[in-house]
């Protein structure tokens, strides 16, 4: 019984250290994909993108009529702007009430609800309060491009008249947006990617005027009264009884680029628009791109319009300064340090020194998934903190193999003078620099799992092999 319950506990260790090291992989989409969350890096371990937001200082032309209104016709020459009474302005991307401090905040903020949408959490953004200059620090991931090409966007959104080109509504209108998925029917076959957008409580009370307005209406064909010939006369029954539809439809903008234009077979009061990307699709890359191109919508209407039109200036790769080779030496020789150490446990306490070691190589895989999942952002000095993290794990294990003290005595003398140390981690947590505040979480998960995983597993195994379990 004994054999069973230590084999049992091991068994489970080992399913754990499998897990922590090479993952859960499941078929999706045609492709294994590891369903084990991945490790969040800062900046100084696999480089950065730093960018360069300048303030747009270029202008656009206009033509407006004589009441000074701006004309939506397109392809005008000189001559028909003449002619119509027209005139062509060149006026500002920028005008000069937004060049101002206050809307240069606005614009970071902006971006940083866009970041944070993006669920990017290792960043450094800087704001220049006199030119509205905006440095972004990133980590390089495969993602990178994607979330810059997000922030600069201006993002207005508006739905008008697809005629009169007035505006019903805007960004002050929205509640949240969201990408959402659905599987193929019965003829379809795939996945299809859709934009929910949610409007808060004015904007779903005036999308149910749109609805109601906007509507498709159908009309029975006014009877042909006048002499018809024999031979045309089925064809043309058949014409005149047929029903005619009109449309009185709105058209939807972000950034002044038409999405879509529409009219409603029947009044929205749900509050929600669902717009399909693609139809349903079964390759992987073109799903993928469906996805991308509706979350950089949702991610642009969830975080309000810029106030200040920016252009990209500067875009820059910043290289790690640890290479490859000094990552891998570094692994090699803590993973000799690690294996030394627990020779020195198996040798010195013989078949509780092999429990220990089990127990100790199970609160590493621990305590690896348990940093992937805590979203720790994992520097240089978070890296110490894990080793520091092992080597207080080492010597709990080796108080608690030695017996020369009760368990109970043994964790309150661990515990009180662990105490200084729990509440400068605690406090480190707190801090937003990167690498104080990477050490600080580290080290805070690593202590709570060391304490109640030791006092758990460890403890049981030792007292299963003493004979004393219950």
């Amino acid at each position: 019984m004994k054999k069973i319950k230590i084999l049992t506990i091991t068994l489970l260790i080992i399913a754990v250290t499998m897990i922590a090291f090479w993952g859960v992989y499941t078929k999706e989409q045609n492709r294994m994909k590891n369903q084990i969350k991945g490790y969040e890096t800062a900046m100084d371990l696999k480089g950065s993108r730093t960018i360069r937001l300048k303030v747009n200082t270029e202008n656009k032309t206009v033509i407006k009529d004589a009441e000074g209104k701006e004309v939506e016709e397109e392809n005008l020459t000189d001559e028909q702007i003449v002619e119509k009474g027209y005139v062509k302005e060149d006026i500002p991307n920028n005008s000069e009430e937004v060049k101002n401090a206050d809307y240069y905040k606005k614009s970071k903020e902006v971006i940083e609800k866009r970041l944070a949408k993006m669920e990017v959490t290792n960043y450094i953004i800087k704001l220049d309060e006199v030119t509205g200059d905006i440095v972004i620090e990133l980590t390089e991931n495969d993602k990178t491009d994607q979330v810059i090409a997000n922030l600069y966007q201006a993002g207005k959104f508006e739905i008008v008249d697809s005629e009169t080109k007035e505006v019903l509504m805007t960004n002050q209108d929205i509640k949240q947006a969201k990408v959402m998925y659905g599987s193929g029917n019965g003829t379809t076959k795939g996945t299809s990617v859709y934009l929910e957008i949610e409007f808060n409580q004015d904007g779903r009370k005036k999308l149910e005027e749109i609805s109601n307005q906007y509507t498709k209406i159908e009309e029975p064909a006014t009877e042909n009264t006048e002499e018809i010939p024999e031979e045309t006369t089925e064809e043309t029954t058949e014409e005149n009884t047929a029903e005619t539809v009109t449309e009185k439809k709105i058209t939807m903008n972000i950034d002044d680029s038409e999405i879509m234009s529409t009219s409603f077979d029947t009044p929205v009061r749900t509050g929600k628009l669902q717009l399909s990307f693609g139809g349903a699709s079964t390759d992987l890359e073109t799903l993928q791109g469906n996805i991308n191109q509706a979350s950089s919508i949702a991610t642009v209407l969830d975080s309000e319009n810029m106030p200040v039109k920016y252009d990209l200036d500067t875009n820059q790769y910043i290289l790690s300064d640890l290479t490859g080779n000094e990552i891998q030496i570094a692994f090699y020789a803590i993973l000799a340090i690690v294996i030394l150490a627990m020779l020195v446990l198996m040798i010195r306490y013989k078949i509780k020194g092999i429990l220990g070691v089990i127990s100790y190589i199970g609160f590493i895989s621990f305590f690896l998934i348990v940093v992937r999942y805590t979203n720790v952002v994992i520097a240089m000095e978070g890296i110490f903190g894990m080793l520091l993290i092992l080597v207080l794990n080492y010597i709990l294990v080796s108080q608690l193999l030695a017996k020369e003290k009760k368990v109970t005595v043994v964790y309150k003398d661990f515990f009180i003078k662990m105490i200084p140390i729990i509440i400068m981690v605690i406090a480190f947590c707190f801090i937003k620099w990167i690498s104080i505040s990477s050490f600080g979480m580290t080290m805070l998960w690593g202590i709570a799992l060391m304490l109640s995983y030791n006092f758990i597993i460890t403890n049981s195994l030792l007292k299963i092999e003493a004979g004393k379990e219950k």
